[in-house]
């Protein structure tokens, strides 16, 4: 049996897997995991950041915008820590991100002897923010581990995993019976026919159905379409669900125009969605409302309990429901729904200057480009307003709703994606948490736009010390660089476009770069109108 290194096994496992990518920094723990990488480097593309957080945000963008494993590897302690929020906004959005790092020398672990980047207990840290941590202690194990790790980032709900070797173990070579397994995703739980029944029976009864989507369901877009049009039945979504049914779909409704429809509802028909929008935000359920959930993971049925449950993936769900519902004819709410959205739409008009600016970059930005968003004013914004066409073009953080994530995630976006246009927009504070991936940017020519909405301010608390606490401004207010020399400096186009028309100008043209550019946007400090009425509106 042919000896290789753990290293090189592992290596070789994530090409297996179908792994061509990956990001990191190297690292003395890591450098026999490093040159196994430089052996693989014509099958393995390795993406060097200029900060943990960095690889795992990039790990994560390349994931989110695919559907396949995004994988990052740091060194252990201080570099495991510095991409924990990567690892915490894969968990809560459900992303299958592969964390590969090293420990200190095996004999060594436990023992508290103060090693280099030793933690009291890493892989207890790790397994806190995981699906699933492991550890490999000699090569043979290394096909059996990483084969089970992409099982459980695959199966289920989905989210992400980590393996760590120790220091002296990556180096050291033997023979591994299973090095070539597979891990793959376990197969979903069929629906059960007693709860499909249930649910038929109870949208037979539905006058007005509402479904709500989220990312569970991102492959689900033609089954979701289909019993959308069966029972003529708007569909919304909150974030990770845009795009499943396209925005100028007439039976997609934004969550602004989905709330004026909620308050008639009878049914609420969750496929993939923690149901967010309507227990948390909108905190109110109208008289009656029956509610069915179409999720893989069985646990929600437990966190928030459904009238009917169904246990399944989002597209066996979906089919196994329209095949049981009884072929009728319900009048058309094509027109009702129409009017919905035109209202929606100008209610959201006076969230000025966001979606001006917006409306912009949406005019610019193809019909298929990524739009990654950040925790910002425009970002807030573009929850509701910013119309996207397909699942996954719309890359958002999820319930973590981190600083920092945006830019550094667009970039594995664009690596996922490279034939694809990837806009990135960012706060002024948001955008200084990663800014020094200005330089992988430009040293993989990683042509991602990014806009920086510059109010010179933490905007949102800004806007929070001002109302709830009469002004008393403590850490909100923020002294920033001249971005266009910054962008300048690290060898980027800046720009500076200080109209929602100058915007799409620019933005036309930095579009057409074969390059990586930033374009500031001067705004204001404390001009923004208020985003929250409509994502967090008042109890009915």
């Amino acid at each position: 049996m042919h000896r290789e290194t753990t290293g090189t096994l592992i290596a070789q496992s994530l090409i297996n897997h179908g792994v061509d990518t990956i990001f990191g920094i190297p690292g003395a723990h890591m450098y026999d995991f490093n040159d196994a990488l430089y052996e693989q480097r014509h099958r393995l593309r390795f993406i060097h950041t200029r900060h943990e957080q960095g690889a795992g945000y990039m790990a994560y963008g390349y994931a989110k915008s695919t559907g396949k494993p995004g994988v990052y590897t740091v060194v252990p302690g201080p570099g495991v820590l510095n991409s924990g929020a990567a690892l915490c906004t894969a968990y809560g959005a459900n992303a299958p991100v592969l964390c590969v790092t090293g420990n200190i020398m095996s004999e060594l672990i436990g023992r508290g002897r103060g090693q280099l980047h030793e933690l009291p207990d890493q892989l207890a840290t790790l397994r806190g923010l995981t699906k699933a941590a492991a550890r490999i202690n000699h090569p043979s194990e290394t096909g059996d581990v990483m084969s089970a790790l992409f099982t459980q980032m695959l199966s289920g709900r989905q989210g992400p995993v980590a393996v760590e070797a120790p220091w002296d173990v990556f180096g050291k070579a033997g023979s591994c019976a299973n090095a070539g397994q597979i891990g793959r995703a376990l197969q979903a739980p069929q629906p059960d026919p007693d709860e499909i029944k249930k649910a038929a029976a109870i949208i037979a009864a539905a006058k007005t159905p509402l479904i709500m989507v989220g990312g569970g369901s991102v492959n689900a877009g033609r089954e979701v379409r289909e019993l959308a049009e069966r029972l003529q039945a708007p569909v919304t979504a909150h974030r990770s669900g845009k795009g499943i049914v396209p925005d100028d779909d007439s039976f997609s409704l934004d969550f602004v125009a989905a709330r004026d429809y909620w308050k008639t509802a009878d049914v609420l028909i969750g496929i993939g969605s923690r149901l967010e929008l309507q227990y948390m935000r909108w905190r109110w359920m109208p008289k009656g409302i029956k509610v069915i959930r179409i999720d893989i993971d069985p646990t929600e049925m437990v966190r928030l309990k459904p009238d009917v449950g169904i246990v399944a993936s989002a597209i066996d769900g979906t089919r196994a429901l329209i095949d049981a519902l009884k072929a009728t004819a319900p009048p058309s709410r094509r027109d009702e729904l129409l009017q919905l959205k035109a209202a929606a739409r100008t209610a959201i008009a006076d969230v000025q200057p966001q979606m001006a600016y917006l409306d912009a970059i949406r005019a610019s930005l193809p019909r298929d480009g990524f739009f990654v968003e950040e925790v910002s004013q425009m970002g807030f914004t573009g929850r509701f307003g910013f119309p996207v066409y397909a699942p996954r073009q719309y890359v958002t953080c999820g319930y973590q709703d981190n600083l920092g994530f945006g830019y550094n995630t667009a970039l594995g976006v664009k690596v996922a994606n490279p034939d694809k246009p990837v806009v990135s927009v960012s706060g002024d504070g948001g955008f200084l948490f990663g800014l020094q991936e200005l330089a992988t940017a430009v040293h993989h020519r990683i042509n991602v736009v990014a806009i920086v909405f510059n109010n010179s301010a933490y905007g949102n608390v800004l806007r929070d010390q001002r109302r709830a606490y009469q002004g008393r401004y403590i850490g909100s207010d923020l002294t920033n660089p001249d971005f266009v020399r910054l962008a300048e400096s690290f060898g980027l186009k800046g720009y500076r476009a200080s109209s929602p028309a100058a915007l799409k100008k620019t933005l036309d043209e930095a579009l057409a770069l074969d390059a990586p550019s930033l374009i500031e946007v001067p705004v204001e400090k404390g001009s923004e109108a208020s985003p929250w009425p409509f994502i967090h509106p008042p109890a009915s």
